[in-house]
């Protein structure tokens, strides 16, 4: 069998596989690509069962990936970091895609360290510049209450990560409405949002 029939006759085999693995359709791709790239390198005619040898070595390559991911989203935890790469965010304007899945990993992180009400304080004060006499209006908490609550968020984002589970909550929400206050100058849906969290994280305490 010649190499291009190979391709041919195995690629949906491997893609399904992959994708069944790391149930993303572009990174299935890129695997199944590699694999058959790091095949072909090592020259067809020197493996005897090449069906095996492709869905073997695949999957290892999503094996590896997925340790790849866990490993990079413990380095993220563990550096600490969640203020300066939500305020690169907004320097930036979404100007690099790495920034971008970075803030969607911070965001995760904020919405599982952080009370709604300390994720309010914290994103306004923190990265939006609000004085504590806008933040008392808009969330209707005493000034002093205030720089309490953005106090300890930076602490609980500064403190230790390693407990912290990595399947971290969903954050959409909350990240699409800071992406559109970054690019829009208008922060109006974001403090809706976020309002909207203290008030139902307050109503399931009463």
């Amino acid at each position: 069998m010649y190499p291009e029939q190979a391709v041919t006759l195995y690629r949906p085999l491997l893609h399904r596989i992959a994708y069944n693995i790391v149930r993303c359709k572009a990174d299935a791709e890129d695997i199944v690509q590699e694999t058959f790239l790091k095949w072909l390198s090592i020259g067809p005619k020197k493996i005897e069962d090449t069906k095996a040898y492709l869905v073997t070595a695949v999957k290892n390559n999503c094996l590896n990936h997925i340790k790849t991911i866990r490993h990079k989203k413990e380095e993220l935890l563990n550096q600490n970091n969640i203020a300066e790469i939500i305020g690169r965010f907004k320097e930036n304007n979404f100007s690099h895609l790495d920034l971008e899945i970075d803030l969607a990993k911070a965001m995760k992180v904020l919405q599982a360290k952080l009370e709604p009400l300390e994720r309010a304080v914290f994103l306004l004060k923190g990265v939006f510049d609000f004085d504590y006499e806008v933040l008392q209006e808009t969330l209707d908490k005493k000034k002093e209450h205030c720089r309490q609550l953005f106090c300890r968020a930076k602490k609980k984002l500064s403190d230790e990560t390693s407990k912290l589970n990595f399947e971290l909550p969903d954050a959409a929400n909350l990240l699409e409405n800071f992406r559109n206050a970054c690019d829009f100058g208008n922060a109006a849906d974001l403090i809706n949002l976020l309002k909207s969290d203290v008030a139902g994280a307050l109503s399931k305490k009463s």
